[in-house]
């Protein structure tokens, strides 16, 4: 059954006392099944970000039992800090990562929070998905008056929280608890301690935008005249366009700036159409983007405070870019970036490979080298150290006692010694792996070079690929090993009984299964590196068609040793179906590889041939 797992991402009220986030980590860490990625604290702000992952109802109980500590250690009567917060356990999101959907995160946050509601009497309130009325979805509008205010909250009968009594916590303050797609937590830093330069920036930035203005708004935008919603004259805030009326104005927000002006005005307080007398907005640069300003007395320096809802619509480096251009226009400058909490690593990729482009090179390099790219290029270690391999969720990695972690030398002893893995199967993906690679080499050494232009999107394509491929087949050095093994395990099991014999079959033949369709795989990836070495032969330097030969010759090594290696597993399976499908796929792909070999080789020896005899 495939596994279903869940990420968690609470805030509590506490950066300033490790011992009690300590308490609270502790707790999270006792939950069998659970993994604790990320403790993130913040001094200034005096608030923790801690992340964790696992099963669904190993993460709820982990969840539920943070919060159950966090109420005894954190006394929010004496909490002061420059986060908004409403409780000691601030928010409590249930993330979907990996098998798991939205629905079963939106079911955990409403079971989770029915149960810290019932068992430690705390207002609970729900939020983004898992919310139970449009005015409770933004977390913003259930944050609204703080802790402070909360007394006055839960005494209106239109915020009646959705689990918990309706009466103060005084120590613990309320929770939120919700489902949400992944949120980056960022903050973009300045030159400056000043709050308000980084509140006009963040203004600019986010989705719900600011009130507009007139008059002297450069630099500065905050500094021209506020506008007003009159009767007969009701500005666009984007625009010199003056409307007669609130439908006319509403159809020119969408017809002319494409904005939801409904929207935005409800995202700022307002109802339309009763607007009159109301100040005017505008909307912000990003969708998906929330942002306020602040100082943070542990750096010396203010901050634009980012939480992306949906990096895939803004991602990160979009709105540092913005931010970067709207600092110098304000004479300020941006000093770098921070992540707070975790980073999905598609989203981090995406980002070195943008700066890659902006520098002119290739993105096709190892993902290594894209997310340093994207770590020098956005000052993540500005103000705090930014390890990858603690800050990034799913970045590819290789166990420690992985064949692949060895150097060459050590093993190539391993393979030579009197055990029958690592063996032929193994050896057939690093084949394939080493001609991907040098497929994508030769595409990098040709991409961006003076001349090249009208090949470089090709040569792009080539080395993207080849990275990818080579990845995987990497990833096969090892899992070729692994499946002979499943199979070897199978064998040892007790026959000393009918249905043990039979277990005993059962088992053998799922680890045959395996061991065939591992080498199958990297067959096909090792067919398509012979074919990205093709490309590259075509496309890169004639200085380089010795290298793309070589990986075509390589690359179908690991074609054919990796079909060896199904057909000698399928000798002992016992389904007659199963094993004329194999063949088949074998054979055809075997045809196919030869001819793709033919072709690369022929067309290499052609040029070397002309270079020879220049």
């Amino acid at each position: 059954m495939p596994r279903r797992i869940v990420e968690c991402v609470p805030n509590f009220s506490e950066g300033r006392d490790r011992l009690k986030i300590k308490q609270i980590t502790d707790a999270v860490e006792a939950v069998p099944g659970v993994s604790l990625l990320d403790v993130d604290p913040g001094a200034a702000t005096h608030r923790t970000v801690v992340t964790f992952t696992g099963e669904p109802d190993a993460v709820a109980e982990a969840a539920f039992r943070a919060v159950a500590r966090a109420a005894q250690v954190v006394d929010m009567r004496t909490h002061h800090g420059e986060h908004p917060r409403i409780g000691a356990s601030d928010v409590v999101p249930f993330v979907p990562v990996e098998g798991a959907t939205m629905q079963d995160c939106v079911e955990l946050a409403r079971r989770t929070g029915e149960r810290i509601g019932r068992e430690l009497g705390i207002p609970v309130y729900l939020y983004e998905e898992a919310a139970t009325s449009p005015a409770r979805r933004n977390l913003a509008d259930i944050r609204r008056g703080e802790y402070e205010g909360l007394a006055r909250k839960l005494a209106d009968p239109g915020w009646k929280p959705d689990f918990g009594p309706a009466e103060f916590n005084a120590r613990s303050g309320a929770t939120v608890v919700g489902a949400r797609e992944f949120l980056i937590a960022y903050n973009v830093t300045l030159n400056s301690r000043d709050k308000a330069h980084a509140t006009e920036i963040a203004f600019e930035l986010r989705e719900k935008g600011r009130v507009a203005r007139t008059g002297n708004i450069r630099p500065r935008y905050d500094r021209g005249t506020m506008l007003f919603y009159r009767e007969g004259a009701l500005p666009c805030g984007e625009c010199d366009f003056t409307a007669p009326a609130y439908d006319a104005l509403r159809d020119h927000a969408r017809s002319t700036h494409g904005t939801d002006l409904d929207a935005l005005l409800r995202a700022n307080d307002l109802e339309p159409p009763d607007v009159l007398g109301q100040k005017a907005y505008r909307p912000g640069r990003f969708k998906a983007c929330k942002a306020v300003g602040w100082f943070v007395g542990e750096y010396g320096r203010a901050q634009i405070s980012v939480n992306l809802t949906n990096w895939r619509v803004t991602p990160p480096h979009s709105v540092l870019d913005e931010a970067r251009r709207l600092a110098a226009e304000r004479g300020l400058m941006v000093t770098g970036s921070e992540i707070v909490g975790l980073v999905p690593f598609q989203a981090l990729r995406e980002a070195g490979r943008h700066y890659l482009r902006l520098q002119g090179k290739s993105t096709g390099v190892p993902a290594a080298d894209v997310l340093q790219t994207a770590v020098f290029s956005m000052g993540l270690n500005d103000v705090q150290p930014f390890d990858t391999k603690k800050k990034v969720l799913g970045l590819p990695s290789i166990p420690d006692k992985a064949l692949v972690r060895m150097n060459v030398a050590d093993f190539t002893d391993e393979v030579s010694r009197h055990t029958p893995a690592p063996g032929g199967g193994s050896i057939a993906a690093l084949c394939g792996a080493l001609g991907a690679a040098l497929s994508s080499m030769v595409a990098n050494l040709a991409h961006g070079r003076q001349g090249s232009e009208p090949r470089d999107a090709e040569l792009l394509s080539i080395a993207e690929r080849a990275q990818e491929v080579k990845d995987r087949l990497v990833e096969a050095i090892d899992a070729d090993t692994d499946a002979f093994n499943a199979y070897m395990e199978a064998r040892r099991l007790p026959q000393d009984t009918p249905e043990r014999k039979a277990a005993r079959e059962a088992k053998m033949q799922e680890g045959l299964r395996q061991a065939v369709s591992v080498p199958l795989s990297t067959a096909e990836l090792s067919f398509e590196a012979l074919q990205l070495a093709g490309r590259a032969a075509r496309a890169g330097n004639p200085a380089s068609i010795t290298d793309a030969a070589v990986g075509a010759q390589v690359a179908f090594a690991g074609v054919r040793g990796g079909i060896w290696n199904v057909l000698v597993n399928l000798k002992d399976i016992t389904d007659p179906a199963y094993n004329a499908d194999m063949r088949n796929r074998c054979a055809d792909l075997l045809a196919r590889a030869r001819a793709a070999l033919d072709d690369a080789a022929g067309y290499s020896d052609a040029k070397l041939a002309e270079m020879l005899s220049a």
